[in-house]
């Protein structure tokens, strides 16, 4: 654990945690342990399991796009610092590099505790791959891996109950607080799971088509089929030839939604749209909390999502 001069010393860094750069939680000299993390849904986890114990800080200022990610010193100097870096491989190379430089003996990554969907078995729903192989000169490769596992409720569960193993690991005094937090938030996911199966349990349509294949852990839970624009990486810019796909994709199958994002452009969504005769909607992949999102944490996005496909699927 670190000290209370640690602790202070991290009340300095800038361009971290959830509001305006404030640490979540405990504060980082009354903590009895301090956590990094580069996204939003990682923050929620662990301020929910830590509670009053655990200092929290999100690297990512609030409303910017978490895969632009660029670290600057002092926050290089709070992953090393930190007691536990709870991160996504492949999703923000800075923290990844950081990490790897910084933190490997307190790093706790997803991927090592949850089952990731390999990228190269994401596919638009049209049959045609829609570019998920990146050059390096893009600078957001994600990896081998989808890291956009917190859109399936039971995979949030894993990574809480994971997370909560660790912080017990290094607050043993704490295991028991850690365990109860987690055990409550599993139970607050299968809530959200029970509605999104019961909200989606009868539509008429199960195409959603979104501007990058984000939601596959989304879709794939709940019987649904993503039609992507592009791969994953949200700045890949799809080509006409692409656009003009899934446009034809969209009148075929009397598609009467397009969703777009609160940390994309509109424009391509609003361009299909306006080839098809399609509603513009959107559908938060819970990157981040924004003035756009439809709700202003992790449960409250995911019933706005829930809504948003509710709406557009025709679900009774």
């Amino acid at each position: 654990m670190r000290t209370a001069a640690v602790g202070a010393a991290l009340m300095t860094i800038t361009a971290c945690g959830g509001q305006g750069g404030e640490a979540n939680g405990a504060s980082p000299e009354d903590a009895e342990m301090t956590l990094v993390t580069g996204v939003y849904p990682l923050e929620w986890l662990a301020t929910e399991i830590g509670g009053e114990r655990v200092s929290v800080s999100q690297l990512t200022e609030p409303g910017a796009e978490p895969h632009d990610l660029e670290l600057t010193g002092r926050q290089i100097g709070e992953v090393s610092e930190a007691d536990i870096a709870f991160y996504v491989g492949g999703l923000q190379p800075a923290v990844d590099e950081a990490v790897d430089q910084e933190a490997s003996d307190t790093a706790l990554d997803v991927g090592d505790v949850v089952d990731l969907i390999p990228v190269e078995a994401i596919d638009g729903d049209d049959g045609h791959d829609h570019d998920h192989e990146h050059g390096d000169d893009e600078g957001h490769d994600h990896g081998d891996h989808d890291p956009h596992f917190w859109l399936d409720t039971d995979r949030m569960g894993e990574a809480a109950a994971a997370l909560a193993e660790r912080m017990g690991e290094v607050d043993p005094e704490g295991a028991d607080a850690y365990e109860a937090n987690a055990e409550q938030l599993s139970q607050e996911l299968g809530a959200i799971s029970e509605e999104y199966e019961e909200g989606l349990g009868s539509c008429e349509h199960n195409d959603v088509v979104v501007g990058h294949t984000a939601f596959t852990y989304l879709t794939e839970a709940h019987g649904l089929e993503q039609v992507g624009v592009s791969g994953v990486d949200p700045d890949t810019e799809p080509s006409p030839a692409q656009i003009a796909e899934i446009s034809d994709v969209v009148e075929e199958r009397d598609i009467g939604t397009v969703f777009t994002e609160p940390l994309m452009p509109a424009e391509t969504a609003e361009t299909i749209a306006g080839e098809t005769g399609a509603d513009v909607e959107v559908l938060d992949p819970l990157e981040g909390v924004t003035e756009d999102s439809p709700g202003d944490d992790y449960p409250s996005i995911m019933r706005g999502n829930l809504d948003a496909l509710n709406g557009a699927l025709g679900c009774s």
